[in-house]
Order: structure tokens, then C-alpha cells, then sequence
């Protein structure tokens, strides 16, 4: 081909803009060959989501960007997360991501997760010592993966109980925060017990406090109508104290 003829040829290639598909090409296959970090991290984030998914729960989650130096093989098969079923509800996790293929990799992808659930908040200050019935709490959406303490969703998990210690407006109720079970509570009838020297007397009472074992509160006796201080030895049982 003479020169004149190859210069043609090379101007028309370039006006065509041919001359830049064997470049695109190999970027294309370049590209082929190389694992989406986007498609790392969804798949841990997906894996996450499946976890938590219990009813009544929303669940926001978001992976952390991978490391830009990081070249992974693409895989041929469909990525593997799972995210272990001892995990405990924490804000931050990290998640292996695997490539289940022969001579698969495998990457560990940090993410924040925020579990937003229905649990028990106190509706008014309240006291160590107090119970705790339907109009003392109320269900408010929070993020339990922030509630280290834990935390509790169901009245029923309240009743009978007194608080540990004193909680203030607003507060979530946890595990920590409730005590015992009331005994006696006000103005239930008891057995009040006089012991003195070896000699023990049984009456009929009503409770004016609320208590567990070994809590001191007042006591009228049915039949003489005599309020004395007594301590709560058992349900429905306290013993008068000299």
C-alpha cells in the first residue's frame, strides 16, 4: 500500500474514532475480570437486613467503603455473607463476605447498623421501690443497637415488678433497672406475726405499702385497728418488728 493510500486510511480510522476501540475493548475486559466493591458491600448489607428482620423491626444499615488497593477476582458464583446467629446487636459489625468458587477470596466489610424497635419507656419519674403497671411506662420506637443495657418490649415482662432503682422521665426501661417482685402490695390483706420470746401470735392485717422480702412498711390490724411496722418476710406474710 503506498503512503499516500496508508495516510488516508489512518485519517479515515481516526475520524471514525476506531482507532480507540482496541483500548476500549481491553478496558472492558479489564473491567470483566475485576469484583464491584459496591457488590461487596451490598451483599453484606443484604445479609444484615435478613438477620434483623423480625416483625415489628426497621432496619437501616450501611456498609463502609472498601479499601480503594484492594483488587478482587470477579466471581463466577453468587457471593456468600452470613452474619453469625451469636451476634449480638451491636451499632458497629463486620461481616465476611466470601466468593464461594475454587480459589475464592474472602473480605470482611465493616458496617453501622441502626434496629429500630417498639420497647418501654417510663411515662412519669419514678422511684426505687415503685411498680410498674400500665400507666407508669409506655412503646416508643428506638434504636435498641445503641441500648447496651438492653431493654424491654412487653408489659408483661413489668408486672409485679418494682424498680431497682430510680428512673426519669423518658428513660428506656431495662433488665437492670427492675427489681424483685412486690410480696405485698398496698392494701392487700397479710398475715401479720408477732414473735417475743419464744411466743408467736398470728393476726389478720392490710398492707399500707407495697414491698418485697425484707422491705418495712405499715400494717393496720384488722381486729384492734393499730397500725404497726412490720418487714416482709413472704407473700401475703410480715412480721411485726419491737
Amino acid at each position: 500500500m503506498s503512503k499516500p493510500r496508508l495516510l488516508a486510511t489512518g485519517l479515515l480510522v481516526a475520524a471514525l474514532g476506531l482507532g480507540a476501540w482496541p483500548q476500549s475493548a481491553r478496558a472492558d475486559s479489564a473491567t470483566t475480570t475485576t469484583q464491584s466493591p459496591d457488590s461487596v458491600r451490598a451483599a453484606a448489607e443484604q445479609a444484615v437486613r435478613e438477620h434483623y428482620a423480625l416483625p415489628g423491626s426497621r432496619v437501616v444499615v450501611n456498609a463502609a467503603p472498601l479499601d480503594l488497593r484492594l483488587h478482587l477476582d470477579a466471581c463466577r458464583e453468587p457471593l456468600r455473607a452470613v452474619v453469625p446467629a451469636y451476634a449480638t446487636t451491636s451499632s458497629r459489625l463486620t461481616v465476611p463476605v466470601r466468593c464461594p468458587q475454587p480459589g475464592g477470596w474472602t473480605v470482611r466489610v465493616p458496617l453501622q447498623l441502626q434496629l429500630f424497635r417498639q420497647v418501654l419507656v417510663t411515662s412519669r419519674p419514678l422511684l426505687r421501690g415503685d411498680g410498674l403497671g400500665a400507666a407508669d411506662v409506655h412503646a416508643e420506637e428506638r434504636d435498641v443497637a445503641r441500648l447496651g443495657y438492653g431493654y424491654i418490649d412487653n408489659l408483661t415482662q413489668v408486672a409485679g415488678r418494682t424498680l431497682a432503682r430510680s428512673l426519669a422521665q423518658g428513660s428506656v426501661l431495662s433488665p437492670g433497672a427492675l427489681g424483685g417482685r412486690r410480696m405485698v402490695r398496698a392494701g392487700d390483706r397479710v398475715e401479720l406475726v408477732a414473735r417475743l420470746d419464744g411466743i408467736e401470735v398470728r393476726a389478720a392485717g392490710v398492707a399500707m405499702g407495697s414491698g418485697d422480702n425484707g422491705a418495712r412498711l405499715r400494717v393496720r390490724n384488722e381486729s384492734s385497728g393499730k397500725v404497726v411496722d412490720a418487714m416482709v418476710s413472704a407473700p401475703g406474710t410480715v412480721v411485726a418488728l419491737p
